[in-house]
């Protein structure tokens, strides 16, 4: 018979997990709910030490090996957070670690991993030629593989999070879950059925990475190179974890980078909280995919906070611009002495508040008594931005927005 993932087996991993990884809380969002049009709970696991879900499974398989294997050591290989929390309870419960990580692992997760005590290894290009690697590596030093997704003792412990979450908020009646390789989705639906067997759990993955959509739609879209949530970004969902989806798992849905992005931004602006990608997938289908919650108790895990700083900087700044917060103007002024003085006093008056300025003479089209200045500026949303360009113009400059 072909093993698989009971509620007993996440109850088991409960119990292990008990004082050595947080409770993370789960509560409602009432700004969201309004945004979102249904009922917003958030599971905060980017409070765990590691900032990631991934140590409740990494733990829960390296509590359950034998004293032999303990003193050989552990292998995993990932880019990111499943690395975090391998090296973090090896380290804890001092068991060699070896971690191997691909050449595009983010340097925040590889440090953070160094950090925790692992040896790290960065081998491959891609995570197949790291995964090739590090399986080659573990059986000539006889380590034991925490695989990231493909092993039920891994699943049964981020079911645990299903567990806490209708603990905490009983009246959930669906759940929004990420899918990378289905270690996640698999045990929390599992948990969840055995609790509220009508509960409805969704999963949601980016049109980047949709192989586990392909397999529940019957379709054949690529894969791209890379993504902005890639602690989801697995082209082959686990052979495990794929049957247990299919039998577990009402739907899978698809959220764009722009989604995603805008998920972020959200969540920090409005939560206060960082998220990596693959943690503001949930909440970006909520936003996409409106009418399918519409009214409905949603619970979202916010699975990890991991992202690079220089990255987050950028989407606040995208969102900024989206939003109307920031904006390109420019303006075609005389080229006199006290033009560009002009301009920024009167910009000043309106309340702009300029970041950036581009003063421009030979690059444009313009002729030669006149200059093209560019100015970045701070405002207050896009109508604030039509008041200036409406005054500017009033005033008699020549002015409009380009970005």
């Amino acid at each position: 018979m072909t093993a698989t993932l009971t509620a007993s087996d996440i109850h088991a991993a409960a119990a292990r997990l008990r004082g050595h990884v947080l409770e993370t809380p789960c509560v409602p969002s009432r700004t969201l709910s309004a945004i979102a049009g249904c009922e917003v709970f958030l599971k905060f696991e980017n409070l765990q030490f590691t900032a990631s879900f991934k140590e409740r499974g990494a733990l829960n398989k390296i509590a359950q090996l034998s004293d032999a294997e303990r003193q050989r050591g552990v292998l995993a290989v990932s880019a990111g957070n499943h690395a975090q929390g391998v090296a973090y309870h090896a380290q804890r419960l001092a068991i060699p670690a070896t971690i191997v990580m691909p050449r595009f692992a983010p340097a925040v997760k590889v440090e953070n991993t160094r950090r925790f005590g692992a040896t790290v290894v960065i081998e491959g290009d891609t995570f197949d030629d790291a995964r090739s690697y590090g399986l080659q590596l573990a059986q000539e030093r006889g380590l034991t593989v925490v695989h990231p997704y493909d092993d039920l003792a891994v699943a049964a412990g981020q079911g645990t999070i299903g567990l806490e979450m209708l603990a905490q908020q009983p009246q959930l009646d669906t759940l929004v879950i990420a899918i990378g390789g289905g270690g996640l989705i698999s045990g929390v639906a599992t948990a969840a059925r055995s609790i509220k067997p009508d509960i409805e759990v969704i999963g949601v993955q980016t049109e980047r990475f949709p192989a586990v959509w392909n397999a529940m739609h019957g379709e054949h879209r690529d894969s791209a190179q890379a993504t902005i949530a890639d602690g989801i970004a697995v082209k082959l969902p686990g052979a495990l974890t794929l049957p247990l989806i299919r039998e577990r798992v009402n739907d899978v849905l698809l959220v764009g980078e722009d989604d995603i992005e805008q998920a972020i931004l959200m969540l920090l602006e409005i939560e206060k909280t960082v998220v990596e990608g693959a943690g503001a997938v949930g909440l970006a289908a909520l936003l996409k995919h409106r009418a399918r919650f519409a009214g409905r108790k949603v619970g979202l895990v916010l699975s990890g906070g991991n992202i690079e700083p220089l990255v987050l900087a950028e989407i606040i700044q995208r969102g900024m611009v989206k939003s109307g917060r920031l904006a390109r103007l420019r303006f075609d002024v005389r080229d006199v002495p006290g033009a560009l003085a002009d301009v920024a006093a009167l910009l000043g008056k309106l309340g702009a508040n300029i970041d950036e300025v581009q003063h421009q003479r030979a690059f444009t089209t313009l002729s030669v008594e006149r200059a093209q200045i560019d100015v970045v500026v701070h405002t207050r949303g896009a109508a604030h931005i039509e008041e200036i360009l409406a005054a500017m113009r009033a005033d008699g400059f020549r002015a409009e927005r380009v970005g």
